[in-house]
């Protein structure tokens, strides 16, 4: 539990500078250079990573039960890892309406991700890695509306065929993910295959 722990400390304190330090990470980023910058943030995030892959798989060996698993709460949290993967897609696909209305739609992707998975998982360890995610979650995206205010920024109002191309490939991702990757990565099939 302790590498879990260390890992999601290391890792969302890297994403979190923004959040508590964004004029020391502004200056940061003018000492180091941007290559320089996105190294180190790389490293550190990658080494948080790494101990939360590592922690979270020692856990799952001797897990520490909470409660008692609902098979309703399984179902309804593949319906909302759905809806997340399709709010990370639309981060990434230019000028699509979903981005347009909520501005950061990744991070909402990663709250509704960790929700989701404290809904269906009933152990310390999950408790500890989603919940984490999702109060950085909740943070991140209060500060990141708060950075947009302040700089006036306005999003562009997307397309519904931008938006329809964001939500078949969050979708696809999703089928794949659900279907073959999250058995074949982390040993659970999501629906009950």
């Amino acid at each position: 539990m302790t590498q879990l722990i260390l890992g999601l400390v290391l890792f969302l304190a890297v994403h979190s500078v923004r959040i508590v330090a964004d004029d020391w990470r502004t200056r940061l980023r003018s000492r180091l250079g941007e290559n320089g910058f996105k190294g180190l943030y790389s490293v550190l995030s990658l080494v948080g990573l790494v101990l939360i892959v590592r922690g979270y798989g020692e856990a799952r060996l001797d897990p520490v039960a909470l409660w008692t698993p609902m098979l309703w709460a399984r179902h309804l949290a593949s319906l909302l890892v759905l809806l997340a993967f399709i709010l990370n897609v639309a981060a990434y696909v230019p000028g699509n309406q979903i981005k347009a209305k909520l501005h950061h739609p990744m991070i909402l992707g990663v709250k509704l991700w960790a929700f989701a998975h404290l809904l269906a998982n009933h152990t310390l360890a999950d408790v500890l890695l989603f919940g984490s995610f999702m109060v950085w979650a909740v943070f991140d995206y209060r500060s990141s509306r708060r950075r947009d205010a302040a700089a006036g920024t306005v999003y562009a109002p997307g397309t519904a065929s931008r938006t329809v191309l964001t939500v078949v490939v969050g979708a696809a991702a999703w089928a794949v993910f659900a279907f073959w990757a999250h058995a074949w990565l982390f040993g659970v099939a999501p629906l009950g295959r």
